[in-house]
């Protein structure tokens, strides 16, 4: 980057519930950000309707995205690029950011840059701190749990996933089953520092030496706890279980990125995703650290953990730098697989 010039990058984000818009300025400092969110939208179904999040991405992106530019005090000549995600998400959802992204574009002339949703995660970090390589990010979301080795800028390399449920939906799913109000993983969260680990769950940490998540069989054995307890008139402590279900989640995510920073040799770990605004995978993380004096953690604010734009505008400013380019057969990817910029 020319240190003579700063660059302006607008993000957009519309992969879920929420419509974000946010201008960075060389890639590091967030110089507006607006998030409209759709959660009261969908509390009363349990979980996000594609359907009313597409509709309400129409009714809201223009309104966005006109609040953004008014906070900066910009008009879209001061912007070198236009970034967006591009996946993976919610296809309809992801169609409204694309192709809001390509009309602005095409009409002030302005070039587009597709971003991973992850990649846009992961780059929320760097509006906290200098990425160091070589760097170790854990994703942790609602669909998404993955350890991804960093070289360099833009280059992602995923050395460990879920083999079945996110951590994120095997919370709200957990919640879900407990009763607890969408989205789950805050109630979970918040009840879990009020009780105790007293009830015996298994930990899924996979064959020796693998980076790899599953929390499937986590989710089913809450599940037939509960049952159990409840054939049996029995009542469960929803502090306890909530508790005891969250420390198998933080014990695999944490001993495993441990594992994985010490084998890898990385000098920086990066929390990324919703899930990251967990308080006990956040205190567990940097305590589990604290041995390993030559690898530095970073943990987001909890306003750039959940879906924004500021991290999508972040990721793009190296995309941008990389030479990446969209054009206008640009499409929504639901599926879109994290690769490095090349």
């Amino acid at each position: 980057m020319s240190e003579q010039t700063d660059r302006f990058i607008l993000g957009i984000e519309t992969s879920c519930d929420e419509t974000a818009a946010s201008i960075v300025k060389n890639g590091k400092e967030i110089v507006a950000n607006v998030v409209a969110s759709q959660i009261d939208s969908h509390k009363r179904f349990g979980g996000v309707v594609p359907e009313i999040a597409s509709r309400h991405h129409v009714e809201q992106v223009t309104i966005v995205l006109e609040e953004v530019m008014t906070q900066a005090g910009m008009s879209f000549k001061d912007l070198d690029a236009i970034a967006v995600t591009e996946g993976p998400g919610l296809v309809g959802a992801l169609l409204i950011g694309v192709n809001a992204a390509k009309a602005l574009s095409f009409a002030h002339q302005i070039p587009l840059v597709g971003v991973h949703h992850i990649a846009g995660h992961i780059y929320a970090n760097q509006l906290v701190d200098e990425l160091q390589f070589p760097c170790l990010a854990l994703v942790v979301s609602g669909g998404h749990t993955e350890l991804v080795l960093m070289k360099e800028h833009g280059s992602f390399e995923v050395i460990g996933e879920t083999l079945d449920d996110a951590a994120g939906e095997a919370y709200d799913k957990v919640a879900r089953t407990m009763g607890l109000p969408y989205p789950g993983g805050p109630h979970i969260d918040r009840l879990a520092h009020e009780g105790e680990p007293t009830i015996k769950l298994p930990r899924a940490w996979l064959e020796e030496g693998s980076y790899h998540f599953s929390f499937s069989g986590l989710k089913s054995a809450v599940i037939n706890t509960l049952h159990n307890a409840s054939q049996k008139g029995e009542t469960i402590a929803p502090e306890n279980l909530a508790a005891s279900f969250q420390e198998s989640v933080i014990e695999v995510l944490v001993g495993k990125t441990l594992k994985a920073a010490e084998a890898y040799g990385v000098k920086q770990v990066v929390l990324a995703g919703g899930v990251a605004a967990n308080k006990g995978l956040r205190e567990a993380l940097t305590s589990a650290f604290t041995k390993l004096q030559d690898v530095k953690v970073i943990i987001p604010p909890l306003s750039l953990c959940t879906d924004n734009a500021a991290m999508i505008a972040a990721a793009g400013t190296i995309a941008f730098e990389k030479g990446i380019r969209g054009d206008m057969a640009m499409n929504g990817q639901p599926g879109l697989p994290l690769v490095s910029y090349e």
